[in-house]
């Protein structure tokens, strides 16, 4: 059975398929927003339950003579939703730290019985990629995994978007071709133990369907700041109802510790 964290951390942004189309680059920041050494911990909860964590590492590693960025997150069950399903997956990248787009990606499931491993290489030249599980595949120029586009969205310049503006980002996930469009929505001010935190707002736009009832039941909260951490995702389920993701712990590329807890 396909666990729900990881339904969860696939669903941020493995939203609606789209033709693969060309993609105009967002307006991006100067300054890169993340380094190696970064530890973002995230807890998963269904109201008043905690259902598992996921946790983003991010390294320094060289990859075929470059130097890249390794980044890994971690999804596993918790209490009783670990003794239900058994869950710990791994999702992989290695991207450029130039211009975000990976090289390789590997994904590594283990869901009680169920196991499935994958890895994906990149040829930019070509423009294709070659996965194990499928073979080649040809994309589109600048295509990105799920943990690259992760740190892709930090880097765009959301203060030159108006409220509303659509990012496009073209993904491979899954031996698919898909389009990530992901929705402006503003700034809103969330309330933590420590205070008030100011974010940027994101909707990834979902498919209605199964799992979600609206296009919208899918907010993302990026700290308004040169860090620009996801601090919050809200995800309206179906059968789950509301369910969240809470940066809980956030340890930078110099060692010091920032524990950040949302009052919803």
């Amino acid at each position: 059975m396909k666990g729900l964290i990881t339904l969860l951390l696939v669903s941020v942004f493995s939203v609606i398929y789209v033709d693969a189309q060309e993609i105009i680059t967002p307006p991006m920041k100067k300054d890169i927003p993340f380094f190696a050494g970064e530890t973002l911990t995230y807890q998963v909860r269904y109201g008043i339950l905690a259902g598992g964590t996921t946790t983003i590492l991010l390294t320094d590693e060289v990859y075929n003579k470059n130097k890249v960025f390794h980044a890994k997150a971690i999804a596993q069950s918790t209490g009783i939703a670990n003794i239900i399903y058994g869950v710990k997956d791994c999702y992989e990248s290695w991207f450029d730290k130039v211009t975000t787009l990976p090289f390789k990606q590997v994904r590594d499931i283990r869901e009680g019985s169920y196991t499935l491993h994958n890895e994906v290489t990149y040829d930019r030249s070509n423009n294709t990629v070659n996965s194990k599980l499928s073979g080649k595949h040809s994309v589109p120029d600048n295509i990105f995994d799920l943990c690259s586009v992760f740190y892709f969205i930090r880097r765009v310049d959301f203060s030159k978007l108006k409220e509303g503006d659509v990012v496009f980002v073209n993904m491979f996930f899954g031996d698919e071709i898909f389009l990530a469009q992901l929705r402006y929505l503003g700034k809103e001010t969330l309330r933590c133990k420590n205070g008030k935190t100011r974010c940027i707002k994101i909707s990834p736009l979902v498919e209605v369907g199964r799992m979600f009832k609206n296009q919208d039941d899918l907010t993302i909260w990026y700290t308004d700041d040169n860090k620009c951490l996801p601090v919050l995702v809200r995800m309206d389920i179906r059968i789950a109802g509301a369910v969240h993701l809470k940066l809980i712990k956030h340890v930078n590329s110099s060692d010091s510790l920032i524990v950040q807890r949302i009052n919803l």
